[in-house]
């Protein structure tokens, strides 16, 4: 369900690619520093499959590599859909900023307020969007290595929720961050509250539905991926197992969303460019403090070396590792998927990758 920037995550490779004419140097891609970097990351770098959309001003990018499946000669689809992991929780961090923006939700009120009883009373809402609750991770009492045994079981919000309650705080609330995919379970139920309908629904409602994001899904217990997509690896018991159908109940409202690099990229651009959050609420959404460096509300910020401030959310959900990235005035832009293989790789040509889309 994945931590936070492209900076905890892998991805991508190359075997094909296409993009349109830059109008200046400043404004182009360079397509040979992208596929020498992919082409790292796909021999080696842990990838059997790969796409990635990389944008520079009116120039861009799209890029794949490897395999759509084990043993096949089978490509990877150039916009196929993937699992997005925690990318998720950009859009319900967003749907609760449009609720605060209607005057529905105080961001620094206790989650107690609107869901009684749920979690530690001092915890307020900002500190579960910006991980800073305290919340123990959930994932952490998941029987993970027996994949087999939770792959295709359905997780209520509640039932989730009650692995991380069940054990004492991390820290006391607002006094460190620690990345708990425990917040963004609390983080649906608030929008379900306040709402009165499934999460999904508002996230289709409100962001899903106006932007056209038509590949985009919410999939509750749909074990499949719909459409074209490449599949994803684990190795048990020695032997490679394709993990790509699965219940993503088990990530619910911090990591189930199905989407494509297009669909990513067209909400990347109206979030930073103010489509779907008024100015207050953007500006909450990207605020760091002391205890939260480098994450805002749903949304990862930081400076890379070359000086390129980035925002985005990186993803990590069986067989797949996932980024969105984007400067603050979208300029420039990177989504990528990674399907992984059966054996992990050494992210070689990672940050050949982040100069390529943003240095």
């Amino acid at each position: 369900m994945g931590k936070r920037l492209l900076a905890t995550a892998m991805v991508i490779g190359l075997l094909g690619l296409t993009g349109g004419t830059a109008l200046a140097e400043a404004e182009s891609v360079d397509r040979k520093e992208v596929q020498q970097a992919l082409d790292k990351l796909t021999h080696g770098g842990g990838a059997l499959g790969a796409q990635a959309r990389v944008t520079n001003g009116r120039d861009r990018v799209l890029a794949r590599s490897g395999v759509a499946k084990l043993d096949t000669d089978e490509p990877v689809p150039l916009n196929g859909r993937f699992r997005v992991g925690s990318i998720t929780k950009t859009f319900v961090s967003v749907v609760l900023l449009q609720l605060n923006a209607e005057g529905k939700l105080d961001l620094d009120a206790p989650v107690d307020k609107y869901l009684p009883g749920l979690i530690d009373k001092t915890i307020t809402v900002r500190q579960v969007l910006q991980h800073t609750s305290g919340l123990y991770d959930y994932t952490r009492a998941l029987p993970l290595n027996d994949f087999e045994s939770i792959r295709f079981k359905h997780w209520e919000p509640n039932e989730l929720l009650k692995l991380s309650t069940s054990q004492p705080l991390d820290f006391p609330p607002g006094t460190k961050w620690s990345y708990s995919n425990s917040n963004y379970i609390v983080a649906g139920l608030l929008v379900e509250k306040l709402t009165g309908r499934p999460y999904e629904q508002a996230v289709q409602r409100r962001i899903l539905t106006p932007l056209r994001l038509n590949e985009t899904v919410v999939p509750g217990d749909r074990s499949g991926i719909p459409g074209p997509h490449a599949h994803g690896y684990y190795t048990v018991k020695d032997k490679p197992v394709d993990v790509t159908r699965m219940n993503p109940s088990v990530a619910w409202a911090a990591g189930e969303m199905i989407s494509t690099t297009g669909d990513l990229d067209t909400y990347v651009t109206a979030l930073a460019k103010g489509k779907l959050l008024k100015k207050a609420q953007l500006d909450e959404m990207t605020k760091t403090t002391a205890v939260s460096p480098d994450y805002g509300l749903g949304l990862g910020i930081t400076k890379l070396p070359c000086g390129v401030t980035v925002w985005g959310h990186g993803g990590g959900i069986f067989g797949y590792l996932t980024e969105m990235m984007t400067t603050p005035d979208a300029s420039k832009r990177l989504e990528a998927s990674l399907s992984t293989a059966p054996t992990p790789g050494n992210n070689d040509g990672y940050e050949d990758l982040i100069k390529a889309a943003f240095c």
